[in-house]
């Protein structure tokens, strides 16, 4: 944050004393966990922005997470920084998953009224995560796909196909590898 802030004395004064809190948080975060992160994840509460949300209890959800429409989220779940969790068409993710960096998931495309030039709206389907899954950073999961319970989605995968319970998948497009061992 620059220091060069031009205001009134009372916006440069406030304007100082968030610095001065920032630069605090940033030095007991480093100190507690060796990590850096975007300002607003400094001073939102992950639980609290679960909570409010009307996630399940425990889970958490980084501030510098993009939520739309209705997404429903179980207990114990985390919601990793700069995910997309698109709720337009209906989104469920269960319980105890892990949602790295990254992740999109998707219950709406407009691809449609792109091609038709607005004469078609988007395409709007529920998309459903079963409980206990991982998702490696940065995989997206577009609109309609329903992945089972107990899977293991491997980084950087597109899943365009719905994946069964218990499977470990990965790759653009994704496709089961086999079961995920215990």
């Amino acid at each position: 944050m620059s220091t060069d802030f031009q205001g009134s004395p009372r916006e440069v004064e406030l304007y100082q004393e968030l610095v001065r809190l920032w630069k605090a948080l940033q030095q007991e975060t480093d100190g507690r966990w060796k990590r850096t992160l975007p300002l607003g994840d400094y001073f939102v509460d992950r639980w609290e922005k679960a909570q409010r949300l009307g996630f399940g209890e425990g889970a958490s959800i980084y501030d510098s997470a993009l939520v739309i429409g209705e997404v429903k989220v179980g207990q114990q779940t985390w919601i990793g920084p700069h995910t997309v969790l698109d709720g337009s068409g209906g989104l469920e993710i269960g319980s105890w998953c892990s949602i790295s960096a990254g992740v999109q998931i998707y219950s709406h495309d407009t691809m449609a009224w792109a091609l038709t030039a607005g004469e078609t709206g988007p395409e709007r389907e529920p998309t459903r995560i079963g409980s206990r899954c991982y998702f490696g950073p940065n995989t997206v999961v577009s609109k309609g796909v329903t992945i089972g319970d107990g899977c293991v989605i491997g980084a950087n995968s597109l899943v365009m196909e719905d994946i069964p319970a218990g499977s470990k998948a990965f790759g653009t497009p994704c496709r089961v590898q086999g079961p995920v061992d215990p």
